[in-house]
Parts: structure tokens; C-alpha cells; sequence
């Protein structure tokens, strides 16, 4: 099934001005970088993508349902930029906590968080303490919490942020080991030198519209054929952001 926003509108508070304006997207198969400055309206696209906001016109749908079904909501799943450390719990303890948030019983949560910290490559650390883990590892920690219930679906809020280049690497490939035709990534970052080459999809958003979606070559044609190798994405995404 695929996940679309049908011109959707939405605005933070009654007289605020429209972040999105009859905005329309389908998360494409496979792992899609989302791409766009700060204030673009990307973290407001994920956070109705994911049910936790309500349109003010249109609709999210996944399939024949809408982001206020339980179905979508078992189906979807977002990771936000900040990943807190519960107070006390190990690692299985909190994405256990979270799949019982989402409706699992215990016993299957206890389970599944066991699985989905095997996932993210912290299956030995389902013991430690939140608290005792380093940043890297509570944000995978956090992708675990996100898959826990089955999600097919992943929608992550610059899960990158504030990490070193060998952080963003090993989260890089974590990611890409997610994405496989039974999961569909869509990511928004800051990181396009990183990461531009190893997407399937790429998509820009500026000023609450789509101003490029397609493929990763795609995006890559944008720069010029004289772009030196190591500015091509920088530049690609330039010349994607003036898109009308």
C-alpha cells in the first residue's frame, strides 16, 4: 500500500500562516532522502505523514485508510530528531514500553523488542541501561522503538543530527539494511554529501511545495557535467531547491 498526502492543508494555530497549502506526496518505494532548508515544512509533511498531526483539508491515506485508523497507525511509523532516555528502563524495557503504547499486549511486546533491537544491530545491548548509551546508539534504539509493532512504513525527522561522520556512516548503513521492499524509508537530513548517493528516491521541499521528486541519477543530473565529484549533491540540490 502506499502512503499519500491528498492536498493537504495545515497550519500551527487558528490565525498562523499555512505551513502546507494543498500539498500532495506519495512515499515512493525503497529508501527516499527528504531534502529542504529549515522551515520548508518538512517536519510538519512527516508529522501529518504519520498521523501524529491532523490535516486542516484533505487527507493522509494508506490505502483505503486514513491516518486516523488503527490500521494506518499500525502501519506507520515515525522516529523524531530527539530520542529521550526513559528513566530507569534498559533498552528492551523502553521499545517493549512503546509497543504496548501501540497497542501490543505485554508478552508480545517483550518479544518483538527483542527482534527489533536485533534489527538495528543492539540485540547486546537490550540490557543496558538507556542512560548508560551513547547517542548513536539511543537514536537506533529509537528506529527500534518505531518498528517494534510491525511498521512498514519508517519516517524519520533528521536522525543524523549531531553526529560525527562515523556515527552518520554506521546509521547510513543501518538504514539502508532497513530498506527493503517489505519497508519503505523517507528521511529528511542535512547530510546530502553523505547520503545523496546511496538513496533510491530523492525529494526536495522548499516553501511547502515539492520542487523535485525522482530517482537518485535523476537528482545527480541536475548539477552541471563540470561539478567536481565531491559537489555534485551540493549542487544538485541548489538547482533542485529552485525548481518552481
Amino acid at each position: 500500500m502506499t502512503l499519500q498526502l491528498d492536498k493537504v492543508s495545515f497550519s500551527y494555530g487558528r490565525n498562523a500562516r499555512r505551513v502546507l497549502s494543498h500539498f500532495s506526496y506519495s512515499v515512493p518505494d525503497g529508501f527516499t532522502l527528504l531534502l529542504g532548508p529549515n522551515g520548508a515544512g518538512k517536519s510538519t509533511m512527516l508529522k501529518l505523514a504519520c498521523g501524529l498531526n491532523q490535516p486542516t483539508s484533505g487527507a493522509v491515506r494508506l490505502g483505503s485508510h486514513t491516518s486516523r485508523d488503527r490500521r494506518f497507525l499500525s502501519q506507520v511509523a515515525w522516529m523524531p530528531q530527539t530520542i529521550t532516555a526513559m528513566a530507569g528502563l534498559t533498552a528492551r524495557e523502553q521499545v517493549a514500553y512503546t509497543g504496548w503504547l501501540k497497542g501490543m499486549n505485554r508478552g508480545d511486546a517483550w518479544d518483538a523488542a527483542v527482534t527489533a533491537l536485533d534489527r538495528v544491530k543492539m540485540k547486546e545491548h537490550a540490557d543496558v541501561r538507556t542512560k548508560k548509551l551513547s547517542g548513536g546508539q539511543l537514536r537506533r534504539v529509537g528506529v527500534a522503538s518505531a518498528l517494534v509493532h510491525g511498521a512498514h512504513i519508517l519516517l524519520l525527522d533528521e536522525p543524523t543530527a549531531g553526529m560525527d561522520p562515523t556515527q552518520r556512516r554506521v546509521f547510513r548503513d543501518l538504514i539502508l539494511s532497513l530498506a527493503t521492499s517489505d519497508v519503505r524509508v523517507l528521511m529528511s537530513t542535512h547530510d546530502i554529501a553523505d547520503l545523496a548517493e546511496e538513496a533510491d528516491q530523492v525529494t526536495v521541499v522548499n516553501d511547502g511545495r515539492v520542487t523535485f521528486t525522482g530517482s537518485t541519477e535523476e537528482f545527480l543530473n541536475l548539477a552541471p557535467v563540470e561539478t567536481r565529484p565531491e559537489r555534485r549533491a551540493e549542487t544538485a540540490y541548489a538547482e533542485a531547491s529552485a525548481h518552481p
